[in-house]
């Protein structure tokens, strides 16, 4: 089985985006998944003729990162966070949940019953980097935080139901096969439903203004000067506090304190 004329079409046009060709690999694969539901002997072939690589080296690539499946996935991907804190804060119990409600295991997809509409594959993840909001659930690599045990077989039923379900810090959830596309970088218009940031993710940006810290100008891009918010000035010896990002969100707060190492070097670069 080969791939479309139109898939085809698209992968040479990922391919085109880059100065070194071989440089669209990762969103073409992307597109394969879309296309076909998973990564597939003739999507690999395809890709490799593209870019005239080897076979090898596509397959290479699609083994290593989880993000593609050899196997074919549901209609929605659930990813349950079970890394260190989310685990702690109920992720393993939300995984244990949905595998018994589901009836599945690990990276398995539940079976289509009467009246269903979809099917949901199952998937551990070792982070998702929402901890602000652990535990957390992704569904087709969006955020559904804060949940509980009842809260995500809530979201599976509601999944399987076809009910149409909203990211808590993003869009509505598209179909695997609908999301796999954007990731090979065909815009689906839904980029700006939702909310950019929930207040969790913006606790730093709000100390820092409220103690008018700011970066030192001479580590700032002038991207970041030109996008960030106007602060007060501070005083020359005032804490520093990590730099915003081009969206005005704090990356971090953290201030840079004496550490009894550096008084150390200092005394030691005072006695020398």
């Amino acid at each position: 089985m080969t791939l479309s004329t139109e898939t085809r079409a698209e992968l040479l046009e990922i391919a085109a985006r880059y100065p070194e060709k071989r440089s669209g690999l990762l969103p073409m694969l992307h597109l394969v998944q879309s296309a076909e539901g998973r990564i597939t002997p003739e999507g690999i072939e395809t890709c490799a003729e593209i870019l005239e690589i080897s076979p090898a080296d596509v397959s290479g690539v699609a083994t290593f990162y989880t993000m593609y499946k050899r196997k074919p996935v549901g209609d929605y991907h659930v990813g349950v966070c079970t890394n260190t804190l989310c685990a702690v804060m109920g992720g393993d119990e939300i995984f244990a949940r949905l595998k018994d409600h589901l009836d599945v295991g690990n990276d398995e997809t539940s079976e289509k019953r009467p009246g269903d509409q979809a099917q949901v594959t199952l998937e551990h993840l070792e982070c998702n980097a929402a901890c602000d909001y652990a535990p957390v659930v992704m569904v087709n690599w969006e955020f559904m935080d804060n949940q509980t045990p009842q809260s995500a077989v809530q979201l599976v039923d509601d999944l399987r139901a076809g009910v149409e379900v909203h990211s808590t810090r993003g869009p509505r959830l598209c179909t695997w096969r609908e999301a796999e596309r954007v990731l090979a970088g065909f815009n689906d218009g839904l980029a700006d439903e939702g909310p950019a940031a929930g207040p969790a993710s913006l606790v730093g940006l709000g100390i820092a203004r409220e103690r008018g810290w700011t970066a030192p100008e001479g580590e700032r891009s002038p991207r970041a000067v030109d996008a960030a918010p106007a602060v007060p000035s501070e005083p020359a010896d005032a804490p520093r506090a990590a730099a915003e990002t081009d969206d005005g969100v704090a990356e971090a707060a953290a201030v840079e304190q004496d550490s009894p190492t550096s008084k150390t070097a200092a005394d030691k670069k005072e006695a020398d």
